[in-house]
């Protein structure tokens, strides 16, 4: 056996079955399953390691490859990869619940119940018992139903044709192996990729939504046209010549040519190579770790332990009393003392404390998915109620898809900007042919800017990749895209040859960001940086054009030039100016969560200016941003997002030397890094990516201290992104990310809570009463069918089922309820979290001066009156922790954590309030009833109802029930204790039973919680205290939280 452990929030330590495995060749491995992963023991390393798939060889490897040779090779790679199988197989319950029942805190809690027993507790502990398994056994049932969804997630096996032992054959799906040549295509049933396959010959166009949450389907080009000595990387290429597995192919177009040693895959399919099997593929990490998430329900484990010692402190000194005190009497039981001590010891860890720290995060975990917000790791929702920053992606998240192009600027001169109507036949051809959108079942799929583009000069592209004008008129004519070279994120910029067979003419035509393409042009207008840098200090989008004549060269002989020789000696096209709309809500939403006390920021790498022109509509106090840095600057400086009348931009100068530089240039700094210098903390900082990346270098410690007051982040790369947040989370601050598409992946997995949006269309349904109740409450927009794009899911969150993407896009959750909600509900679970355990802190306290203290002086409960008891409260402590947020954010910030001055001090100040009230009420007791002091109790004797014990029965039943009115935070981060019926209505019973119990109205009543009866002076003085203790407790509770129980936003 080998204990694995994984590492932090990722499943729990597990002793697992050590195997070996022979191969061919006499040798053998050694070998371990963990969490669904594979670990192969390395003899050269002496160390376990993960397979090595073939991931990382040269693209010639993988187009040369003939597949699997044979038997020998195929069983080898069987054994050491493993077959294509996500094996999601659901445990019976009973299995499960055995998982459940030996876990540590089960067993602990099943030791207390024990040790009631032996102190002849039984009908108590048979009701704490039925109260754990009962739990334990909806968790099971509900871990089922979760297990039952990601069974559904994964790709069922069908037939598909792999080249394997030097022919075409039919396997099922699951049964491939790393190093398999498979015939890939759209199919009639709309099959998923059943593994993640390298794309050798052919084009394919991949819905990724499903896996990523990319609302555009991925243009997909084979390695065949790359250099072919360069080595795979997936997180480089993956995005251009990877089909994931999860992904679906909408549409296909075979190789164009084929030579003799090519592999032709049969009925006009693509041919791919298998990168990565089973859950090593990118559609099962995602499955493993929904898998992890279902099987961890709780919050604050840390603070909860450190919280039990709190309480084990009071709990040694009762323990020591009971046992110093009660060992005076040399004839009592030591068996009874320790019996009692033990008792006193446990009763620090209240068996209620993981049901109700469960239920306050499973609660919570269910109402998300009511709104369609799927958590994968539920531990992380008490992290919203602490959330810092908000940082946005811009496209998708911010802004819709709709894009307004304005025309081009640059043509002819300065300051004149040129309709699309009135433009040159030269820009007219570039719009047209630089972009890479496809036509599927006669609609365009690709980037949504490009659709716009094509649309507003009034072209079509069809089949083939050839676009033509839709209106004969002038000199257009149609053009044959015939080799494209793609934009990403490092080059900021695409190409395209494109080429007239009538004319046998060839072009260049070219895009992108007007500082990257600027030395690529033979000649510039001398208006050139003026004018795109007073166009992007307007918020608008601008891409700047060039193309050129491809003169005396074949086609063929075209498609072999390199992206450097296209990409140079260009001519000046003009900048195009592009406008994107927000989303109707992304106002509200930025308003909501700034007033809730969060700063907000836009992280995206995306083209300069969409997210300038994002912050120009938007009020956010913080942005960064992936958009031109003068242009993000002056929309800050316009929205008041800055505190002072300069930005100092972090810049590069001609000599590629870096200085902050204001936007008016009247404070230039030459010392980038003096951390002395006042400027640069009294004023807004702007720093671009390349600027970061400097910083990075040269200047770490300096970059750390200044990145929360950092108001923009400039052209930022998706590994900057991740930058970005692991900084901010250094500094202290809790980080929220919110993005869409594979861009912001790395940033959502390092935020505190990562939140992804997938577009998810939802069902429409016949609306009921309380359906639409519930959609006034969260207040959700309805738009056009073709607008419908995003809902809303955690990070790794399980995207709908095939039959739902596939119902009609009727309605759209849009991001600020959603985003509200997670913040609400973060906010509700932590509150409710806290005010737990100041609950059962201020419960164990009274029960360890119970089991101490009156215990010696022979006060107990009999096994009646704690079974009752138990019962009466139990509304409580259920539906305390089932409390709904508000409707609205509060400015207000919950405490973020047990250990504060409010929490401390409130819990130590109503103890001792409590402690007052028990003491007068025993003495009067005692007195009333004639006790003698200073005599030893007999503890072992039968229980008899007295009126000791029915004082203390009473008032303590009375306390829990105003521990339980007072501690309830209520507004303004959950309803109050009137708007929570539940809650309510068990304070009202428990309170009535008090109340009858007390006035002896029912004598019946009183005789079945075994109390005797009490003098009319003695029930006037209980209630008397009893609403003195109220009083008090409420008093001090108030008085301390408005001193000390506000949360603060940090300072940046």
């Amino acid at each position: 056996l080998v204990k694995a452990v994984p590492t932090p929030n990722n499943g729990y330590p597990e002793l697992v079955r050590l195997n070996c495995s022979n191969l061919e060749n006499d040798s053998f491995i050694t070998w371990f399953e963990f969490l669904k992963t594979k670990y192969i023991y390395d003899e050269n390393k002496k160390n376990f390691r993960t397979i090595d798939f073939p991931i990382d060889y040269e693209f010639s490897y993988y187009l040369e490859s003939k597949g699997i040779t044979k038997e020998k090779e195929l069983s080898e790679v069987t054994i050491q990869c493993g077959i294509n199988k996500m094996d999601l197989a659901i445990p019976e319950f009973f299995t499960l619940f055995q998982e459940r029942a030996t876990a540590p805190f089960f067993v602990f809690q099943l030791f207390c119940v024990a040790l009631w027993c032996l102190d002849d507790y039984w009908y108590y502990s048979l009701l704490t018992l039925v109260m754990l398994v009962l739990f334990e056994m909806t968790l099971v049932q509900q871990q089922i139903r979760n297990l039952s969804l990601i069974r559904q997630m994964g790709t069922k096996p069908y037939p598909m044709n792999v080249y394997r032992l030097r022919k075409w054959c039919k396997i099922d799906s699951d049964q491939l192996v790393a190093g398999d040549i498979v015939a890939v295509g759209k199919s009639i049933d709309s099959q998923l990729i059943p593994a993640d396959l390298l794309l050798l010959r052919g084009q394919c166009i991949v819905d990724e939504a499903m896996l990523t949450g990319e609302s555009v389907p991925q243009m997909k080009e084979s390695v065949e046209f790359d250099e072919i000595h360069q080595r795979l990387s997936i997180d480089d290429h993956g995005k251009l010549h990877v089909l994931y597995a999860g992904t679906k192919i909408v549409q296909h177009t075979p190789p164009s040519k084929m030579n003799s040693s090519h592999i032709k895959a049969p009925e006009g399919n693509c041919t791919a190579f298998v990168l990565r099997t089973g859950f090593n593929t990118a559609q099962g990490k995602l499955l493993k770790t929904i898998m992890v998430g279902v099987k961890r329900v709780t919050a604050n484990n840390l603070e909860s332990f450190f919280f039990i010692l709190f309480l084990l402190f009071f709990a040694i000194i009762a323990a020591s009393y009971v046992w110093i005190e009660g060992s005076k009497n040399e004839a009592r039981n030591k068996y009874k003392l320790f019996l009692e001590c033990t008792l006193i010891l446990t009763s620090v860890v209240p068996p209620e404390l993981p049901i109700e720290l469960s239920l306050a995060v499973n609660n919570s975990m269910m109402a998300l998915i009511k709104l369609g917000i799927y958590c994968t790791e539920p531990f992380r929702i008490p992290f919203a109620g602490k959330i810092d920053f908000c940082c946005f992606d811009k496209t998708g998240t911010l802004t819709s898809d709709l894009f307004v192009v304005e025309g081009v600027a640059g043509i002819d001169d300065y300051r004149s900007i040129t309709e699309i109507d009135d433009l040159p036949k030269e820009c007219v051809d570039i719009l047209a042919t630089c972009h890479t959108l496809s036509q599927v079942d006669g609609t365009y799929i690709g980037d949504p800017l490009e659709k716009a583009t094509i649309s507003a000069i009034n072209w079509s592209v069809t089949k083939n990749d050839v676009v033509t004008p839709k209106t004969r008129k002038g000199l257009l004519k149609p053009w044959k895209i015939i080799q494209r070279y793609y934009f990403s994120s490092s080059l900021k910029r695409m190409s395209v040859l494109a080429s007239q067979d009538i004319e046998n003419k060839i072009i260049a035509t070219v895009k992108g960001a007007p500082e990257i393409l600027r030395d690529m042009f033979e000649s510039l207008p001398p208006y050139y940086n003026d004018c795109y840098k007073r166009l992007t200090s307007r918020g608008s989008r601008v891409l700047a054009l060039g193309y050129k004549d491809i003169k005396g060269v074949k086609i063929s002989d075209a498609k072999e030039m390199s992206r450097k020789e296209i990409e140079c000696g260009l001519t000046f096209g003009g900048f195009l100016i592009i406008s994107c709309p927000l989303k109707k809500d992304s106002k509200d939403v930025m308003k909501h969560i700034i007033n809730s006390s969060h700063y907000v920021t836009m992280i995206t790498g995306d083209n300069p200016l969409t997210a300038c022109h994002v912050a120009k509509e938007l009020s956010m106090v913080t942005m960064i941003t992936g958009d031109n840095p003068l242009t993000a600057c002056h929309v800050a400086k316009e929205l008041s997002m800055v505190n002072s009348d300069h930005i100092l931009i972090l810049q590069k100068k001609e000599d590629n030397i870096f200085h902050w530089v204001s936007v008016d240039e009247s404070i230039i700094i030459d010392d980038v890094a003096n951390a002395s210098n006042r400027l640069l903390f009294e004023n807004d900082l702007c720093i671009t990516g390349e600027a970061a990346a400097f910083l990075t270098t040269n200047h770490l410690s300096f970059f750390c201290k200044i990145v929360a007051r950092v108001r923009v982040f400039a052209r930022v790369s998706p590994k900057q992104k991740e930058q970005v947040i692991n900084l901010l989370k250094d500094r202290g601050y809790v980080t929220l990310m919110c993005g869409d598409g594979t861009n912001d992946v790395g940033a959502l997995k390092h935020a505190h809570c990562g939140v992804a949006l997938l577009a998810n269309p939802v069902v429409e349904k016949k609306k009921t009463k309380k359906d639409e109740k519930s959609l006034e409450s969260s207040k959700p927009q309805v738009s056009k069918p073709q607008n419908s794009k995003f809902t809303i899911r955690n990070k790794g969150a399980p995207p709908p089922s095939e039959s739902f993407k596939e119902s009609n896009r009727k309605l759209v959750i849009f991001l600020n309820c959603l985003l509200s909600h997670i913040i609400k509900q973060g906010r509700c679970t932590l509150v409710t979290t806290l005010q737990m355990f100041k609950i059962l802190a201020l419960n164990a306290l009274i029960l360890a001066y119970g089991q101490s203290v009156l215990y010696l002086d022979g006060i107990k409960f009999s096994d009646t009156q704690a079974t009752l008891q138990g019962l009466l409260l139990a509304g409580c402590f259920l539906f305390v922790s089932r409390s709904r947020p508000l409707k609205t954010l509060s400015c207000d910030r919950p405490l973020p954590n047990i250990f504060n001055l409010y929490t401390i001090s409130t819990v130590l100040f109503q103890s001792m309030c409590h402690f007052a009230s028990l003491i007068f009420l025993v003495s009067n007791a005692k007195r009333i009833s004639g006790h003698k002091s200073g005599e030893f109790v007999d503890l072992e004797k039968e229980f008899q109802p007295n009126l000791v014990n029915s004082t203390v029965y009473l008032i303590d039943i009375a306390m829990q029930i105003n521990t339980f009115a007072i501690n309830y935070r209520g507004h303004p981060f959950m309803e109050s204790l009137s708007e929570n019926k539940a809650l309510r209505n068990s304070f009202l019973i428990s309170g009535g039973a008090l109340f009858v119990l007390l006035t002896e109205f029912v004598p019946s009543f009183n005789e079945w919680f075994q109390l005797v009866p009490l003098s009319e002076d003695f029930r006037y003085m209980i209630l008397g205290v009893v609403m003195t203790d109220f009083a008090f407790c409420w008093l001090i509770d108030r008085c301390l939280r408005f001193l000390f129980g506000k949360g603060f936003q940090k300072k940046i």
